[in-house]
């Protein structure tokens, strides 16, 4: 039999997939012992990337597990088709049981093939957000009834061993693989301080999906918020907005204030009124005839959406100074997100007005975390070295988790320091978790996540699988195709626009 050969891990992309808080998702659908080793080395990779190398052995060995708990399952389906049997009818269940194991390793060629051929996959994916990891594993075919009822059944009598040793001695069913090797898993997780309830399983749309969700080390997240407070006390004496938007908010405030003083005011920035013109000539106030009166723009506009012109040209100034060519395709990604979070807006929550209004300016914002990072003065970024040194953390932790997974929660505290409206602190902290947002920012938050998300469905780096189904139900989009389509439709308009 010719040797499998290794297949080559590129470290370069998982380190990718941390920093965007994106997951990463390798396929396989006979998983042969070198994909198996090389999600293992991949898992280890990601792990230590981000200093959770006391997880790396524990979680190598529930992967595994659970990854071939899925291809078992898969084989299962295939070995059930074949026989003619109903494998959710418990009578042909328990007949088909008593050759599957056999039957299926005298010929495990044949059925790998047919698994293939019917595209009966397993996907695994790693991700990273808000200090959590999470690790799923998906097949190509839903749980029986007395599948799922032996998974939780195995997990109630995990809760009953001390320790790994305890539950090898008194349990030996290995009548199937969710058996003796589930409860080693929960176990395991237990080894490093996790229970059964990091571990989930749950079928939809033909799949079944389990899943870990881990928090980080309590040492890491320490380290963290104590980076991350540090930061934000030593970039704290940036100076302001520029005083001509600073004065127009302060008109803004003053109840006695006019539109026309409004008006008066914007038209003393030539960049201000250039950038009022250009909003309300866009496509989203579908004027009959182009505007050029600053006084008429200010009441098209409104308030809200005066305000949301400062806030946005008020960080792009703050933020764009001494730009780089990374910041560049930060600002470009952020400028698509926009664009595709207020047309999104537009469309799936009209209703919402607020939601339609603040999409823009959200979307625009939504990654100052990694945009300030990027922009962090050299001394900053010494003195945050010097106190990485002081307390013993590796240098690379910080450069790792605020630009990358901690970059909601830094953009936040800056918002809050530039008095951003509570709307605008809670869309950029909880942007890649709509559902821990408040719930008044919830559809918002919503908007943006699935905007941010298209931008890298489009770039291909993630699959449709890899977006929250629950955050895309909130919007109205259930399936693919419609998600593919309004993609393709934006990204077309977008480029239109610019």
């Amino acid at each position: 039999m010719a040797q499998i050969k290794k297949i080559k891990v590129d470290a370069s992309k998982v380190q990718l997939a941390i920093r965007a808080g994106i997951p990463l998702t390798l396929t396989t659908y006979t998983l042969p012992h070198a994909m198996e080793e090389y999600i293992c080395e991949i898992l280890k990779i990601f792990l230590e990337d981000l200093g959770q190398n006391h997880m790396v052995d524990s979680l190598t060995y529930c992967i595994k597990e659970l990854v071939n708990n899925a291809k078992k399952a898969n084989t299962k389906r295939i070995y059930f088709q074949e026989k003619g049997l109903d494998i959710n009818n418990y009578s042909d269940y328990e007949k088909g049981m008593k050759t599957f194991k056999q039957d299926t390793l005298n010929n495990i060629r044949y059925y790998m093939e047919l698994q293939r051929r019917k595209g009966y996959y397993i996907k695994v994916s790693l991700q990273t957000r808000n200090n959590k990891i999470k690790i799923e594993v998906r097949n190509r075919a839903e749980l029986t009834v007395f599948e799922y009822k032996r998974i939780h059944d195995k997990i109630t009598r995990a809760q009953q061993y001390s320790s790994v040793e305890d539950g090898l001695v008194q349990l030996l069913d290995e009548s199937e693989g969710a058996g003796l090797g589930l409860v080693i898993m929960i176990l395991v997780l237990r080894k490093i301080g996790l229970t059964e309830e990091n571990f989930q399983v749950k079928c939809e749309n033909g799949e079944t999906i389990t899943r870990l969700i881990l928090p980080f080390s309590a040492a890491t997240l320490n380290d963290i918020n104590a980076l991350s407070t540090e930061f934000v006390n030593l970039i704290d004496g940036l100076p302001e907005f520029d005083e001509n938007i600073m004065q127009i908010n302060r008109i803004i405030d003053d109840p006695k204030s006019k539109m026309s003083d409004i008006a008066m005011k914007i038209s003393n920035d030539v960049s201000l009124t250039a950038e009022l013109l250009k909003m309300v000539n866009s496509a989203a106030y579908v004027l009959s005839t182009p505007c050029s009166s600053i006084g008429d723009a200010v009441k098209i506009a409104g308030i809200r959406g005066i305000r949301n012109l400062l806030f946005s040209i008020g960080t792009m100034h703050k933020l764009t100074v001494n730009s780089t060519g990374k910041n560049k395709e930060m600002w470009d990604h952020s400028y698509r997100v926009a664009f595709y979070a207020y047309n999104i807006a537009r469309n799936f929550c009209a209703k919402d007005r607020g939601c339609v209004d603040d999409s823009y300016v959200c979307g625009l914002l939504h990654d100052m975390g990694k945009i300030i990072f990027e922009n962090a003065m050299p001394d900053v970024l010494y003195k945050i070295n010097s106190l990485c040194t002081m307390r013993g953390i590796e240098p690379e932790l910080f450069e790792r988790m605020i630009s990358g997974v901690n970059h909601g929660e830094l953009g936040a505290k800056i918002a809050q320091k530039w008095n951003f409206p509570q709307v605008f602190v809670d869309v950029i902290r909880y942007h890649h978790e709509p559902a821990e947002a408040p719930e008044n920012v919830r559809k918002l938050t919503s908007v943006i996540y699935v905007a941010d998300i298209m931008t890298h469905y489009e770039e291909g780096k993630v699959l449709f699988e890899d977006i929250d189904s629950a955050v895309l139900k909130t919007i109205g989009i259930e399936k693919e195709e419609q998600f593919h389509g309004i993609s393709e439709k934006l990204s077309h308009a977008f480029r239109r626009e610019k």
